[in-house]
């Protein structure tokens, strides 16, 4: 790779040099996540704010390919990820009282959710290594993105999912022709399903949970989020956490641009949890190893049992001084319905858990007054219809009559 400098195991601390081939530490195996590293005493001669001026630039998270893993000679999956919206909405902030609080809406990326970042990087680098399959397990969400970027991309995807996996997700990888492996089991045995398939059948794997490189593309939503404030970071960043890739990805955004002197300060970084499904929370909360949990939440998302990125989390929220918290599905829920009220924008249940964790932190006084959060709604909720009509409150029947309208809004 022309890019990229190296690999560091987050668990050993271990160095491997660029060329090593294998996903993981070869000590540590399976947790032993490798973390991708660059020459940023480099990359900080030439890239200066005035570099993002270039009209020439794409509007894409590719813009920021120096400091992405993809080759420059590979040819880039063609779907426009990135470059989602960002809208402040200061009057929920008073509100909760503190000065700022904005809301990046992910869910408006092509297939819908964050993940489409990652899993462009998964297809492009796929591509790159002269793959023809890719394959990874999902609760829905890298599921349906995989499907449609390795579609776009000239690939043929192998899907597994759990059998609770939301049938608008499923729907969405058979229609971008993904081979879907429904698995009458939990999202783990998905997860080991894939896993034996890629090493097998020698098809790429695309798993967050172990592959290195898709943490790279997760990274430009913090990227993005600089760009969009003008370079004034917020002092907290709110994300929903399953597996602990996305927060990760996101507070190591910050870092590389902190280190690059594109920002002066990394933001404090908060994760929440499903109180159904907390074992990150737990692990932080007690400085322990973590405990497998078996997921009982409606947002499906973030239902890990066995996040396998969770050490990342745990170092992102401990070196920004944030904090872990859970919220309950009930919260949840209210949070989709006060989002979509307030704001206009429908999140999916992980999609709003951040802000219902915003809530409840603010509802405790945590937020300084002249504070300015930020949200990153990393989910559409039409990828979970149910749940949004639960959340919302469901809908009236009338007979086509004008007098029987007028009786129930009068």
């Amino acid at each position: 790779m022309d890019i990229v400098r190296g690999f560091r195991c987050i668990k050993c601390n271990k160095y491997f040099a660029a060329n090593y081939a294998d996903l993981v530490c070869d000590t540590c195996g399976i947790e032993g996540i490798l973390d991708v590293l660059y020459d940023y005493g480099e990359l900080k001669g030439k890239i200066s704010h005035e570099y993002f001026t270039d009209a020439s630039l794409p509007a894409s998270h590719w813009r920021y390919r120096f400091l992405m893993p993809v080759e420059y000679s590979t040819s880039l999956p063609p779907l426009e990820v990135g470059n989602s919206p960002l809208y402040r909405w200061n009057n929920l902030a008073v509100r909760y009282g503190f000065r700022s609080l904005l809301f990046k809406d992910d869910g408006l990326n092509p297939t819908s959710s964050l993940k489409d970042r990652a899993s462009s990087v998964g297809v492009a680098m796929a591509r790159q290594a002269g793959k023809k399959r890719i394959t990874c397990a999902s609760t829905g969400n890298a599921a349906s993105s995989l499907a449609g970027n390795a579609t776009a991309g000239g690939l043929e995807s192998l899907i597994f999912v759990p059998g609770n996996a939301p049938e608008g997700k499923i729907a969405q990888c058979l229609i971008f022709g993904a081979r879907v492996f429904v698995v009458e089991g939990t999202y783990e045995q998905a997860f080991e399903l894939s896993m034996e398939c890629a090493q097998r059948y020698g098809i790429y794997n695309r798993n967050s949970g172990i592959n290195p490189f898709l943490v790279e593309g997760k990274k430009t939503v913090s990227f993005e989020l600089c760009e969009q404030l003008q370079w004034k970071v917020p002092d907290y960043v709110i994300m929903s956490v399953g597996d602990g890739c996305s927060l990760a990805a996101a507070w190591k955004g910050m870092k590389e641009f902190h280190q690059l002197g594109l920002i002066e300060k990394v933001p404090a970084f908060i994760g929440v949890q499903a109180e159904g499904c907390s074992p990150v929370y737990k692990a932080w909360k007690e400085s322990a190893e973590l405990q497998q949990e078996e997921p009982q939440t409606l947002a499906d998302s973030i239902a890990v049992g066995t996040p396998r990125n969770w050490r990342k989390a745990v170092k992102a929220v401990k070196e920004s001084s944030g904090i872990f918290l859970t919220v309950s599905d009930e919260e949840i829920l209210q949070a989709m319905q006060e989002v979509g009220r307030e704001t206009g924008i429908c999140g999916e249940p992980a999609g709003v858990t951040c802000y219902a964790g915003m809530k409840k932190l603010a509802e405790n006084n945590y937020f300084d007054n002249d504070a300015e959060v930020a949200l990153i709604i990393s989910g559409n909720g039409l990828k979970d219809v149910s749940s949004v009509i639960k959340a919302a409150g469901g809908y009236q029947k009338v007979p086509p009559d004008i007098e029987e309208v007028a009786r129930n809004i009068l």
